[in-house]
């Protein structure tokens, strides 16, 4: 069953269904459903799995799950990283009828020819939501009504600041307005001032460079980079979530570049705004890759970033082979 978001809480008190699917690309307004809706009806009682450490072991895991001792108080799983691999395990809790226990799967964007998508959306006995990408103008209201209601002044350009500098993620958002409010106690307005000294930027010089020269597809300047800067192993997933947004950012301009073949105008319009000293730079990685490189990357990045996790200490090999192919690799390669 399709389920809206802000039809959600209201559902839940109604009804009895216990396995839901929350998928797309804002994790931050899924996260965020989780605590506000969700855990404030469902059990006490929170379990946190990964699919992948599901499938490694998992007759162990139904085991634990269907075992009456399982269910002494009613439980809620949250299964992260969801993809068709578990829709098996679902079809199973259907079956069993197991009324005891919620669960909640998390899923990057699912296409429409998902099983485990397609499954959720025509079973009855499951509700399926999806999360699309904040606006800059929700992310702006956000904020806007995070200082409303903490009675702090602010001016509109340092709202823009903000979600500029936290590269439009709900959750980077949401760290920094903590921060901010913190710092701003006994205060009654935010000065710009401050704020340039308090949020952090989401990524440092050399990783953004790094990334920027990979998409342009530089492989002079990439390599000099990667020999002129000892990243260790925990950047990794910092340039993981560098290429992330930037890829994110080029889908965005290259679908509109379909609609409106005026570069200028499509660099000019974007939101949030694309600094002057940025342009050329997105100008080149728009030359050099299409949409079907942009999509095939940000699905190869996702699967890179459970690999890097998996097997941390080669993650710096991993990372640079990553790089390195990427460099060489065409559109007619992928």
């Amino acid at each position: 069953m399709i389920l809206k978001s802000f039809n959600l809480k209201k559902y839940l008190i109604k009804s009895n269904t216990n396995i839901f699917l929350l998928y797309g690309e804002n994790t931050g307004l899924i996260d965020q459903t989780i605590k506000n809706v969700f855990l404030p009806i469902f059990p006490k009682s929170v379990s946190n799995y990964d699919e992948s450490e599901i499938l490694r072991d998992i007759e162990n895991f139904k085991s634990a799950l269907f075992n009456k001792s399982f269910f002494e108080d009613e439980k809620l799983i949250i299964i992260n990283r969801g993809t068709d691999k578990i829709l098996s395990i679902i079809e199973e809790l259907i079956e069993k009828k197991t009324q005891d226990i919620k669960v909640i799967i998390k899923s990057n964007f699912l296409e429409k020819k998902s099983r485990l998508r397609k499954f959720f959306e025509k079973d009855e006995n499951t509700v399926i939501v999806a999360y699309y990408e904040d606006s800059y103008q929700t992310l702006y209201q956000l904020v806007q009504n995070f200082f409303k209601e903490k009675k702090l002044s602010i001016s509109s350009e340092n709202i823009n600041l903000i979600i500029d500098r936290s590269k439009t993620n709900r959750n980077n958002i949401r760290t920094e307005l903590e921060k901010i409010l913190i710092f701003s106690k006994n205060k009654t307005t935010v000065q710009t001032k401050d704020l340039v000294k308090l949020i952090n930027l989401s990524e440092n010089h050399d990783i953004s460079e790094l990334v920027d020269q990979c998409l342009s597809k530089n492989k002079k300047k990439t390599i000099n980079i990667l020999n002129e800067n000892n990243l260790n192993t925990d950047e990794n997933i910092l340039i993981l979530r560098s290429f992330l947004n930037k890829l994110k950012r080029l889908k965005k301009l290259r679908i509109n570049l379909e609609e409106n073949k005026n570069i200028e105008q499509v660099l000019s319009s974007f939101r949030p705004q694309i600094f002057w000293k940025d342009k050329d730079v997105i100008k080149q990685q728009l030359n050099n890759m299409s949409l079907v490189e942009i999509n095939y990357l940000i699905k190869k990045i996702n699967k890179l970033e459970l690999e890097i996790k998996k097997n941390f200490l080669l993650s710096n090999q991993i990372m640079t082979n990553f790089i390195l192919e990427n460099l060489d690799r065409t559109n007619s390669a992928i």
